[in-house]
């Protein structure tokens, strides 16, 4: 695996090249929340409330369990309401439901053809939408029906504009080859964004307006049903009991979140951050956030502390590569990183010693706890994943000492790596169940899985995209954008245009990779899923929102984890 990072030679880089009088400084802002999040830390909530809103949600679980395995409903009304479940946030209550009631519905579908609403676009599309989602190759042939003598959608579908919305969310699974849906996703943008709200329902017309800029498929499931579930209430034939379930559960969930990071607010302290690396970003609050999109479910609790504390450590020690180091100070933290031994943080300066100290103190944190579980295996890979991280920066930091702008090619082979996707895969699998197996860790770190470098494509050169022009400011190596601007002679636009051709493409390598029967457990492909669905969050409106957490970070924190929903 090491191969790869050695994409320019050692000895090209000049030996004066790293001497930098003074250092760089990105003028990052400070931490919006602060200590705010401390007084989470210890839980002040009325334990019998708490113990009411959990009996009342097991009952609610009841009712809509039932609901699901009715067979009153018809399959038309049983896909509507497992996507209200889904959409809701609730949906991880009812998994092994939803697949029995989908595999029911696709074998009457498709085998015997008990399509009741054959003919309703809404209905097809919503069938292929939730069917993909869950891995099962359904034909885009199944659109066909809605095409004229031509081969074109027919013009009397402009007026369904609910059957219109549809159709635009089931188009973010195709495939590669999928014309049909190629074709039905211009077809519906563009009557979507001359939808005459005057003509469409308020209520369906907002959530057009919010599909266009955030399809269900590519949003952060958490930050989505936080959104959807005031929307929801809107609907004058909203399901009460689904409403409740959702409002309460977020709620109870949200608390959950809260303690968590208040426990994580006080270790943060503790490292002194502020103090010690003026230099980076304090960025734990947007940090949890991020990995909410990851996982959001109170089971995996453990999980989270372990990614938001290792993630929240590597920002600190990317923001030392690529603004505060000198080169000969970051080839001695590499090879520290390389010996992971307590000495080797002999001749680092203080800053780096620091930091150093504070990976392996984590470490041997982290490695008591698997000792502690039974998975002391887990600990190599979680330094294998580190070590490479360090490398990949090593690399990156010389093109920028070298002042080189590399090639496209020659740039993505440093620029996947750094990206940090594998690093954050391998981090979130730490802390899961026994469904990560020591083959999960072989595939990801050492197969370089086609699904994991899709993901690595869309986070960075949605980042690149984002974050190009801030980062030439303070001085940074060449985004993504510089390198094809520079090799293709094109505009800014134009690179950026094209670049983004390469992240729908990506995006078609997940939704192929997610098709059944797949070699990895679906739950742990769902996790690679569910992160580039967090970087796109981040990314989103070309905005690094991570970087910049004034922006709309602050609106989605606040969403997520400052205000309840109203009861």
């Amino acid at each position: 695996m090491s191969a790869r990072f050695s994409v320019i030679p050692s000895s090209s880089l000049p030996q004066e090249t790293g001497c930098v009088e003074g250092r760089r400084s990105a003028n990052f802002h400070p931490s919006i929340w602060g200590d705010y999040f401390l007084k989470y830390a210890s839980d002040s909530n009325s334990l019998h409330s708490h113990v009411i809103a959990e009996e009342r949600i097991e009952r609610l679980k009841g009712e809509v369990g039932k609901m699901l395995t009715s067979a009153m409903y018809k399959p038309a009304e049983k896909l509507n309401l497992i996507d209200q479940i889904q959409r809701l946030g609730i949906a991880y209550h009812f998994e092994l439901e939803i697949d029995k009631e989908l595999e029911q519905i696709r074998r009457g579908y498709f085998e015997y053809q008990c399509d009741d609403n054959d003919n309703d676009l809404d209905t097809v599309a919503l069938l292929f939408r939730l069917l993909r989602q869950r891995g099962y190759h359904v034909s885009c042939e199944i659109f066909n029906k809605f095409k004229d003598g031509d081969g074109n959608f027919g013009k009397s579908l402009i007026a369904d504009v609910q059957g219109l919305l549809s159709l635009f969310e089931a188009c973010h699974l195709r495939y590669h080859g999928d014309d049909n849906l190629e074709d039905a996703l211009a077809f519906t943008t563009t009557h979507l964004e001359s939808v005459d709200k005057r003509k469409a329902s308020l209520h369906l017309g907002k959530k057009v307006s919010h599909a266009l800029n955030q399809p269900i498929h590519k949003g952060m499931s958490r930050l989505e049903a936080r959104r959807y579930i005031p929307l929801y209430q809107e609907e004058p034939s909203h399901n009460e009991v689904l409403l409740s379930l959702a409002k309460l559960d977020f709620n109870l969930v949200q608390e959950q979140h809260r303690k968590e990071l208040g426990n994580l607010t006080r270790w943060w302290k503790g490292l002194d951050v502020q103090r010690k690396f003026p230099f980076a970003r304090d960025r734990l609050v947007e940090m949890y956030v991020w990995w909410l999109g990851e996982y959001y479910e109170p089971e995996h609790e453990v999980a989270r502390e372990i990614l938001t504390k290792l993630s929240s450590v590597i920002s600190i020690i990317d923001d030392i590569y690529d603004v505060y180091g000198t080169w000969e100070e970051l080839e001695l933290f590499t090879e520290a990183i390389e010996r992971w031994d307590v000495d080797a943080k002999d001749g680092l300066p203080e800053y780096m010693q620091e930091c150093y100290k504070i990976v392996l103190d984590l470490y041997d944190e982290i490695g008591y706890e698997f000792s502690r579980k039974g998975h002391s295996y887990r600990l190599f890979y979680a330094k294998e994943v580190m070590k490479n991280q360090a490398r990949a920066y090593l690399v990156e930091a010389k093109c920028f000492h070298r002042n080189h702008v590399p090639t496209m090619e020659e740039y993505m082979s440093i620029a996947l790596p750094s990206s940090g996707v594998v690093s954050i895969l391998a981090w979130s699998f730490l802390g899961m169940g026994d469904i990560v197996t020591k083959d999960v860790f072989d595939w990801l770190l050492f197969n370089d899985p086609k699904m994991v470098k899709a993901s690595s494509v869309i986070g960075r050169l949605m980042d690149d995209i984002a974050g190009h022009k801030f980062e030439q400011e303070r001085g940074h190596v060449a985004s993504a954008v510089e390198c094809f601007m520079k090799q293709y002679r094109v505009t800014e636009e134009e690179a950026k245009e094209e670049l983004r051709k390469q992240v729908t493409n990506a995006w078609k390598d997940i939704n192929e990779e997610l098709r059944r029967p797949t070699v990895i457990p679906m739950p742990i492909l769902v996790r690679i899923l569910n992160l580039t669905q967090a970087m796109h969050m981040m990314y989103n409106g070309e905005t690094d929102n991570y970087t910049h957490a004034g922006t709309k970070m602050k609106e989605h924190v606040t969403s997520l984890l400052v205000n309840p929903l109203p009861m």
